[in-house]
């Protein structure tokens, strides 16, 4: 099961550049609705961050588990933090969503060691 975390938020990043090529107005739209969903409000942006982590486990994104675990340790998130957080994705998703959360403590773990904080 091991993945490299960090290596594929770096290989995606190279292929979503291609689709801002290819569809600038798209993507200038999605990064401001990015920045207005994750920006702090009644939410930090920490737990945010947290949810989109629970979230990517429930629908099984591969590449949102990457995005988002290097940004919840970039916002301050703790290892307990995540677990906790994994904790409510497996409720909410059962059985396939027990093996995205051990995916994602994996890609957060691989992002701390990097110390991509």
């Amino acid at each position: 099961m091991h993945k490299d975390w960090p290596a594929m938020a770096s290989e995606l990043s190279a292929a979503i550049k291609q689709v801002r090529l290819g569809a600038p107005d798209v993507m200038k739209n999605f990064s401001a609705m990015a920045s207005a969903a994750t920006a702090t409000g009644a939410l930090d942006t920490k737990t945010k961050e947290l949810m989109t982590m629970a979230i990517a486990v429930a629908i099984r994104c591969d590449g949102c588990i990457a995005f988002h675990a290097k940004a919840a340790l970039q916002h301050g998130a703790t290892r307990e933090e995540i677990m906790e957080t994994m904790g409510l994705a497996i409720y909410m998703g059962a059985g396939p969503s027990l093996m995205y959360a051990a995916q994602a403590v994996e890609a957060f773990d691989q992002f701390a060691a990097q110390g991509a904080a």
